[in-house]
């Protein structure tokens, strides 16, 4: 095994632990990773590879908030939660349209959107987006200060906007946590289910991603993916303390200008590489 991959899996799982969670785009840091840090595997892995390390990161959130995804309760006796029951049919209806364009258009989407120009474009545009929401949300109140408050059609248009994400360098957290923030939910409650929605969005694009590769893994490669995963679940329960500690006193908008500037690095550095 080299131990020069193992160690490039292990910067590219740090990496993917911190974007995925915070709003400044995962893929936008990935394609400035790639261009660095080269894995010495196949097209076909490295592709699964960038799709497939998310599942360390979504078992985070599943092991940080167990107490809230876990459905039965075993308090003195076996219980059914309902609010737990709630906020996953809310999450399932949130998922359906990015599920739903998502299968239909993937490969064209990719086609069409997955360069350096499209990327850097949309982390200025919705870093822009971050600082003037705030701005303008700075004196007024939240109407949805809680999950349970959250109702199913605000969930559904949320969904709708993390359609947006399907176009790279928009950021799946940042499309969802702009859009919860403009129908009135708290940060708080914007970035937790951001955070939920995550879990059937990355298993099922993980899940499609393995099948087209074929499960047909080399040893080292096994290895790799193992490492990059354990890495990026680590440092994701790390990033989202980290978020969920900062978003109780200060808003969004230092996001939005770390976005504008790495889109700004994204467009120079391949404009004159």
């Amino acid at each position: 095994m080299d131990f020069i991959e193992i160690f490039k899996a292990i910067i590219l799982g740090v990496i993917e632990g911190i974007t995925e969670w915070l709003p400044i785009s995962s893929t936008g840091h990935m394609i400035l990773a790639d261009e660095f840090i080269k894995l010495n595997t196949t097209p076909e892995f490295k592709e699964m590879f960038f799709v497939v390390v998310q599942l360390g990161a979504i078992m985070a959130v599943v092991l940080l908030y167990w107490n809230k995804l876990f459905p039965i309760s075993f308090k003195e006796k076996v219980t059914i939660k309902k609010e737990t029951i709630d906020l996953w049919l809310k999450v399932i209806v949130a998922a359906l349209p990015a599920a739903v364009i998502g299968l239909a258009f993937d490969d064209l989407l990719d086609q069409l959107f997955y360069n350096y120009q499209t990327v850097a474009l949309m982390l200025i545009i919705y870093g822009v987006l971050f600082i003037v929401i705030e701005n303008r949300n700075k004196n007024r109140s939240a109407k949805v200060e809680t999950l349970e408050a959250l109702t199913y059609k605000t969930a559904l248009l949320i969904g709708v906007f993390q359609v947006l994400a399907l176009i790279p360098g928009t950021s799946r957290s940042g499309a969802t946590i702009i859009g919860a923030i403009l129908l009135g939910t708290s940060r708080y409650v914007a970035a937790e289910f951001t955070f939920f929605l995550a879990i059937p969005v990355m298993f099922g694009a993980s899940l499609l991603k393995l099948l087209k590769f074929g499960l047909a893994f080399t040893g080292p490669e096994l290895t790799i993916l193992l490492v990059g995963m354990g890495v990026a679940f680590v440092v994701s329960i790390l990033a989202i303390k980290f978020l969920m500690g900062y978003i109780k006193k200060h808003d969004f908008k230092v996001f939005g200008y770390y976005r504008i500037v790495l889109g700004v690095i994204v467009l120079a550095y391949f404009l004159l590489r």
